[in-house]
């Protein structure tokens, strides 16, 4: 059975874009299913019937449905444990989990000041003490993961994973807001730039129409 994807505008659903990105750049198969974001209650409605959370992303995997992003990373994990969505060295795993797990739950400034919108022109704006903070703390789990991993492969713990998932759309926040960082954050960003399933997300956000003004504040 054909495993379904619910998401938001690619332009917008940063949420969105962790779980597609999880499933396409590791060949496992699914429908899309799109539903714009605050269109409306018909639209509303629609993603109720998919998950009384009324929030994207969705997984509907026959009678399974799982409504969380990482949630969503867990449980392909396990449903698929050959495509290694977690490093396969029990201390390497609980690493990337950590710092997925702090992603999750983390980095309130950044995420409210420099919202993900693919069509912003890109350009700095004054960012408070705590946006700060959390730019910083986003370049160290990267430096470390690069200079612990980096043997393996271009991307956190080598092979793209869940957490370069969990932590594509701040690829995306510093480079819409010229994020100044170092040569290694760099090289990753580069990276995760490249990898052909973050630019198809990103081609399919910049074709997007749809404006949500109070997404367009920055």
């Amino acid at each position: 059975m054909t495993l379904k994807l619910v998401i938001g505008n690619k332009n917008y659903s940063s949420w969105s874009m962790r779980p597609w990105l999880a499933l396409r750049a590791n060949d496992i198969g699914f429908e899309e299913i799109f539903i714009p974001l605050y269109t409306g209650e018909a639209d509303k409605n629609r993603i109720l019937g998919f998950s009384h959370s009324g929030k994207v992303p969705v997984l509907i995997d026959g009678d399974v449905t799982i409504w969380d992003s990482l949630a969503i990373i867990e449980y392909l994990a396990e449903r698929f444990p050959e495509k290694r969505l977690w490093p396969e060295h029990p201390a390497s795993r609980a690493h990337a989990r950590s710092i997925s797990a702090e992603m999750h739950s983390g980095f309130v400034a950044l995420r409210n000041e420099c919202g993900m919108n693919l069509h912003r022109p890109v350009g700095a704006i004054a960012l408070s003490d705590d946006a700060r903070a959390n730019i910083a703390r986003v370049q160290q789990i990267w430096t470390e993961c690069r200079e612990r991993y980096g043997k393996l492969g271009p991307f956190l713990f080598g092979s793209f994973g869940g957490a370069d998932a969990m932590f594509a759309p701040v690829v995306h926040r510093f480079r819409s807001y010229a994020i100044d960082v170092t040569p290694p954050v760099q090289s990753y960003m580069d990276a995760m730039m490249a990898q052909p399933a973050f630019w198809e997300w990103t081609r399919g956000g910049l074709a997007e129409t749809l404006v949500i003004e109070k997404f367009e504040t920055a």
